[in-house]
């Protein structure tokens, strides 16, 4: 199995060498492949902070290590520190092009050195202005102790020299994070040139002003990075509440562990070892020798430049056909169910429903689960206003959301200000499914409305990440989802499931089981396929299935846009298994399964990835789309996005990150899929007209 076994860790460095090649891609508009840039250091971070922390804490185990893993986390370690090292020198080499790229449309970075003599008045001014009162130096002493630095902060290490008497003091001093000050400032045009000068290089501008009183006459500046260990360890004792679990343990994230270290190559060795020996780095620790520059991942956040060409050119969100402006979406649920695809349709359908839902006369309770929400999220205003007009509101808010912890804790305190129920989970088990469920009663009459999908209910997320969501007031579905909210309410009751597909109660067992069913009708001669849509594929008994499933001549496709341990075209392994991955302007994050089911196919969406933890520690649930118009629009999906060959990879054993080939016609997916809507629609409207 080892070698027809990827691990998750190497397949991830993978994923974001794709991303890497969106920041390459000179078909891409130039100022977006800086924020693919953005993208791949941003992922590289939490990577670090995740992935690689989990390892390190693995390989403390010794020779156990490897039978709880699979494989060698140190020797997986040492990979990642050489793909890690490859990958930084290419995205060292695309950076410099792109500053080549960007001169020729007149926008020049420049740094301290460079300016004359009204950009050093601006930038003297936006210093004192600005900068000045937000830095506070730290001097680097041997008798004492360097306080922990902030995770994923960007430090100059600061060189002083005498050079009369050649004593040299060191100091550490942070810059400003991007939310406080931007990383990016514009100088006064010139000459038709627009200027833009890191923050960095502003700093450095003024550095003497801020260590005035030190003798000094020599003054250098290298910029740092300390990425630390962001697992949190929850302790069991039962005493204490639940969020001050998470609070004690959001404490201890920030004095983590460190697991990446990035400096600026030109460091001079003395401070270099100063600074490693104050962090205990050790030579087994990741260190990375980089450029004058580092957190990349504020070029997510670029300056905005408005001249053609220089970035995509916008998809206008496509109206729901079944939905109009002035008309209630509940009555229109009650008919017939209805998908939406984010963000080719507009969130605000979503929205819309929820605020239908607070003010009508019959609604009497909503329920939703809350993962990751919009900084002024509109999902939680609507809740909010639900409670105030006297509906029962009941939220499932999970505070293990990684990095959103403290958010949630924030959220989750407004909603019970406002009178909403919240729920914190469930004990040993992260809520990762997306559920809303609105029940309505007229009289004798109790009708429920259900909302199932594959992404969170955030607003921000939704305009750049493809999620389906499906509203139905089918009560097979209905019913099951209220049985889900009845658990997250008393953990006890375990409801039987006859059609949602509930982790980690179910799903696990069902998979294999549609999985089983391919391959019997393989066997008979049937017609047998595969079809699977999803962000990570990594569960070893699940590849095995589909190993099987291979063999016995089920033909699998595979559209994986993250981790897959799956290696496709293995001579009796894998030969029938195929398997791409799409990198585009908006993120991937749908995921649906298709099973051919003897001809009677079956599609469900669902939130869960295929990992142990989203079958084995995670409530997930994957939800049947019985429709055949939606149906039939899920499957014709899949069908654009595997025919992909603008933005399409192929998943091979030696992690080439081919491109797919194009054919007689380029097939670019999403600006397919965006048409492939707009035509329904456009059909929609003519039926209604005629």
């Amino acid at each position: 199995m080892s070698n027809a076994y990827i691990p998750k860790e190497i397949s991830w460095l993978s994923f974001n060498e794709r991303v890497l090649q969106e920041a390459e891609n000179k078909n891409v508009p130039l100022l977006e492949r800086f924020s693919f840039l953005g993208i791949y250091s941003n992922n590289l971070d939490e990577y670090f902070r995740v992935r690689v922390a989990t390892l390190r804490r693995l390989s403390l185990f010794g020779n156990k290590s490897k039978i709880i893993l699979g494989y060698s986390p140190t020797v997986t370690m040492k990979r990642i520190q050489e793909i890690v090292l490859e990958q930084n020198e290419r995205f060292e080499k695309i950076y410099d092009s792109l500053l080549k790229e960007l001169r020729k449309h007149k926008i020049h970075f420049i740094n301290e050195e460079q300016l004359d003599a009204e950009q050093a008045e601006f930038v003297q001014n936006f210093f004192h202005k600005k900068v000045r009162t937000r830095l506070m130096p730290l001097i680097l002493n041997k008798d004492i102790r360097l306080p922990d630095l902030t995770d994923d902060a960007i430090y100059f290490a600061i060189l002083l020299r005498n050079s009369a008497t050649d004593k040299k003091r060191y100091a550490l001093l942070e810059i400003p994070p991007a939310d406080i000050l931007p990383r990016f400032i514009e100088l006064p045009e010139k000459n038709g040139i627009k200027n833009v000068i890191f923050l960095d290089d502003i700093i450095r501008s003024g550095l003497k002003e801020i260590f005035y009183i030190l003798q000094f006459d020599e003054l250098s500046a290298y910029t740092i990075k300390l990425t630390k260990d962001a697992e949190l360890d929850i302790g069991d004792d039962i005493s204490e509440s639940y969020i001050d679990k998470l609070s004690k343990s959001l404490q201890q994230r920030r004095k983590g562990t460190p697991v990446r270290f990035v400096y600026d190559r030109q460091m001079p060795p003395d401070l270099l070892k100063i600074l490693t020996k104050k962090l205990n780095l050790g030579p087994d620790d990741v260190q990375i020798p980089g450029d004058r520059y580092h957190n990349f991942k504020d070029f997510m956040k670029f300056i905005q430049i408005e001249r053609e060409g220089l970035s995509y050119q916008k998809l206008p969100p496509i109206r729901h056909r079944d939905i109009h402006y002035g008309k209630s979406i509940l009555s229109v649920i009650k008919k017939k169910d209805v998908m939406f695809y984010f963000p080719y349709n507009t969130f605000d359908h979503f929205i819309d429903l929820l605020r239908e839902a607070s003010i009508d006369p019959y609604v009497t309770s909503i329920h939703i689960t809350l993962y990751r929400l919009a900084r002024n999220s509109s999902v939680i205003n609507a809740l909010m206003n639900a409670a105030r007009n006297g509906k029962s509101v009941t939220t499932v808010v999970e505070l293990q959301a990684r990095f959103d912890e403290e958010a949630n804790i924030h959220w989750g305190n407004k909603l019970l200000d406002e009178g909403v129920k919240v729920i914190y989970g469930v004990p040993g088990l992260k809520v990762h499914s997306k559920l809303c469920l609105i029940t309505r009663v007229k009289g004798d009459v109790t009708q429920r409305y259900a909302a199932v999908g594959t992404g969170n209910f955030n607003e921000n997320t939704a305009r750049i990440y493809t999620d389906h969501l499906l509203l139905t007031s089918e009560k097979k579905i209905t019913n099951e989802v209220l049985k889900v909210f009845n658990f997250f309410i008393a953990n006890y009751r375990k409801d039987k499931f006859y059609h949602l597909l509930i982790s980690p109660f179910g799903l696990r067992n069902k998979l294999v089981m549609l999985i089983e069913n391919e391959m019997k009708n393989a066997r008979a001669g049937k017609e047998a396929y595969i079809y699977i849509k999803i962000n990570n594929l990594t569960d070893e008994e699940i590849i095995s299935k589909l190993y099987n499933a291979s063999a016995a001549g089920v033909n699998i496709r595979l559209i994986v846009r993250g981790m897959l341990s799956v290696v496709p075209g293995l001579k009796n392994v894998s030969e029938n298994i195929r398997a791409i991955s799409i990198i585009d302007r908006f993120l991937e994050h749908s995921r649906f399964l298709i099973f051919c089911n003897g001809g009677d196919e079956l599609v469900y969406i669902t939130s869960a990835d295929i990992m142990p933890r989203n079958l084995d520690r995670r409530i997930e649930v994957t939800c049947p789309v019985w429709d055949p118009g939606i149906k039939k629009e899920v499957i014709d999906v899949f069908h654009i996005q595997w025919n992909d060959n603008v933005k399409a990879r192929l998943y091979d054993e030696e992690q080439s990150n081919r491109m797919v080939t194009a054919g007689s016609k380029p097939i670019h997916s999403q600006i397919e899929i965006h048409s492939y809507l707009t035509g329904i629609n456009d059909q929609s409207q003519e039926a209604i007209q005629e």
